[in-house]
């Protein structure tokens, strides 16, 4: 019987403490499985994983969590009576994804196309992954699209215009929005019924060449994107997520593709500028470039300067 929480070394057993129920994670080639050890039972270590870090991690918690105070109040009772009733703690549950993508905690790896449950994605959104290769002493390198191939490919859209822009840090830009493209013979309803619930993948379909879609690329900074559903007959879904630059080389590189009448916005967070490059379905025309609730691009002069200047 032993209350001594170790490993000895590669190849040796290990002894848990007395009297408690321990789990670690199995060694496992596509993902982590978990098996429990009860007090005084001895496992060779090939059954576990190899760093005995997180035996002892995961040991010493269940030890000092099963030996700690359960009472809040002496946690803080070294604080002053004003200070402990203006005591917040933090919430740390992440949420489940429907809850993030509406108060911004979601993140682009968790909204990729064919990810995302059906039922909290907006219809004709592609959200897509890129991989970003480092290059060791020199940089980084990354591709955005080649045509016929890759998303561009599979929904049979390559721009006609690529531009770039650059955001700077605590900058937003939109909402902005382009007005789709109804035939004439039917109504805006039954059309976005045809294209995005009965055809969903009959690309063909699609007037790209009537209608402005977006194909955006983010190559530095951070950028939190507002993406709102405001077709006609369609549910009025929303996605705000974060999407990290090719200078931050991860998961949340992705690409965003965003159909006419989705209204999108975009927000350059952390301390860098935002710098990004998207291509369009169609040449610009300004008539086409809707703007709601835009006044976050206005730069603002101090009042006392606009009631001097135009006095």
């Amino acid at each position: 019987m032993t209350d001594v929480i170790g490993l000895v070394g590669i190849g040796d057993a290990f002894a848990v403490p007395r009297g408690k129920n321990i789990t670690f994670p199995e060694r496992g080639d596509s993902q982590m499985t978990r098996i429990t050890t009860r007090h005084d039972e001895l496992r060779p270590p090939h059954t576990c994983l190899a760093l005995g870090r997180f035996i002892l991690q995961d040991a010493a918690r269940h030890f000092l969590m099963s030996n700690s105070s359960s009472n809040e109040t002496d946690l803080w009772r070294g604080l002053s009576p004003s200070a402990r009733q203006a005591l917040a703690m933090r919430d740390y549950n992440s949420g489940d994804l429907a809850e993030k993508l509406l108060t911004g905690r979601a993140e682009a790896r968790e909204v990729l196309s064919g990810v995302i449950p059906a039922e909290l994605s907006i219809p004709g959104v592609e959200v897509f992954h890129r991989r970003v290769f480092q290059q060791r002493y020199r940089g980084y390198f990354s591709e955005f699209a080649r045509e016929g191939e890759g998303m561009s490919g599979k929904i049979g859209m390559w721009p006609k215009q690529w531009a770039t822009a650059l955001m700077q840090a605590g900058t937003s830009k939109g909402f902005h929005i382009h007005p789709p493209a109804i035939p004439a013979d039917t109504t805006p309803e039954a059309w976005f019924q045809r294209l995005f619930v009965q055809e969903p993948e009959n690309y063909s379909l699609r007037p790209y060449a009537l209608e402005q879609w977006d194909m955006m690329f983010f190559i530095h900074g951070q950028a939190e994107m507002f993406l709102i559903d405001e077709r006609a007959g369609m549910p009025r879904k929303k996605m705000r997520f974060i999407i990290e630059g090719d200078d931050m080389p991860g998961p949340n590189n992705v690409g965003v593709v965003i159909p006419s009448g989705v209204a999108h916005a975009l927000r350059c967070v952390g301390s860098k500028d935002l710098i990004m490059v998207y291509g369009t379905s169609t040449t610009f025309v300004p008539e086409n470039e809707g703007r709601i609730a835009h006044g976050v691009e206005t730069a603002h002069a101090p009042a006392e300067w606009e009631a001097y200047f135009n006095s």
